[in-house]
């Protein structure tokens, strides 16, 4: 008995770590072979596409840099990506506190809408953003983007940071209230550092959302002054499609930021999931 249950052991832990290195494979290997193909000529590239480069050089991201606006599209990505992920955080967890704490006259009306809003296709925005920001004067502005793109993430941050202000006692608050603390005072002081790991979850989730948005940046710029990032990969996949060393090379600008967040703000997400896992 005691070999069959070992049998059984090692060949579950067998199919796992196979399940697990399938998994990596397929998930990493792909960043992987677009990192080291940056790194190789269009020549290697066509030969050999799987080998290693003969010579580190940085003659793609050159091309890239020189081929397309990539440098101004990458600035815009960064400040609209920043700004509308600071917007919305703060704006929402402002409301997602008040509607978690305290209960009114329409705050399931209000939860009700931003749950229904989760349903709407972003396909049926287009026209109706659009004929707002053209009205509004915010038609190929940042602040148009960073605008709308802060709105399209409001609901999902919504019941991040309401789920975890629900998790936080109210005795903390109510003992800091005892000591003297304004309402103000304890909602930063107090409850947003013990909603950390919320909020960096919910600013990783629209950072992300930002920095990798096309359709709205497509439809809603002109201009190489306002256009974003995604954008500037049309280059490489239409005028410049020969040059494969530079469009590698563009996609790793594009893709390399959005890893580092993920990177630098992990054990946050980690906490975040922790805690969802133990409130349940």
């Amino acid at each position: 008995m005691n070999q069959k249950i070992s049998t059984g052991t090692v060949v579950a832990a067998v199919f796992r770590w196979i399940f697990l290195t399938f998994i990596t494979v397929i998930s990493v290997g792909p960043l992987c072979w677009i990192m080291m193909s940056s790194f190789k000529t269009n020549q290697e590239i066509l030969s050999s596409a799987f080998s290693l480069p003969s010579t580190f050089n940085f003659k793609g991201y050159i091309d890239a840099l020189n081929l397309s606006p990539i440098f101004q599209y990458f600035l815009n990505s960064v400040i609209i990506a920043f700004a509308s992920t600071a917007l919305s955080v703060m704006v929402v967890a402002m409301a997602a506190y008040i509607i978690a704490r305290t209960k009114f006259h329409g705050s399931k009306f209000i939860i009700l809408m931003l749950s229904s809003s989760l349903l709407i296709p972003t396909a049926a925005l287009l026209m109706p953003i659009y004929i707002i920001m053209a009205q509004t004067g915010l038609y190929d502005t940042r602040l148009g983007l960073v605008v709308v793109y802060a709105a399209l993430g409001l609901p999902t941050s919504f019941f991040i940071l309401r789920s975890h202000f629900q998790s936080i006692p109210h005795e903390i608050e109510e003992a800091a209230y005892l000591d003297g603390c304004s309402f103000l005072h304890t909602f930063i002081s107090i409850v947003l550092p013990m909603a950390k790991s919320g909020l960096a979850t919910a600013g990783i989730l629209q950072f992300l959302t930002s920095w990798n948005e096309f359709m709205f940046a497509l439809i809603l710029t002109k201009s190489n002054k306002v256009r974003t990032l995604p954008l500037a990969m049309t280059y490489f996949t239409s005028q410049f499609s020969f040059n494969y060393t530079a469009m590698f090379a563009a996609l790793v600008l594009a893709i390399l930021p959005s890893i580092l967040i993920y990177v630098l703000m992990q054990e946050q997400i980690t906490g975040s999931l922790v805690s969802g896992s133990v409130k349940g």
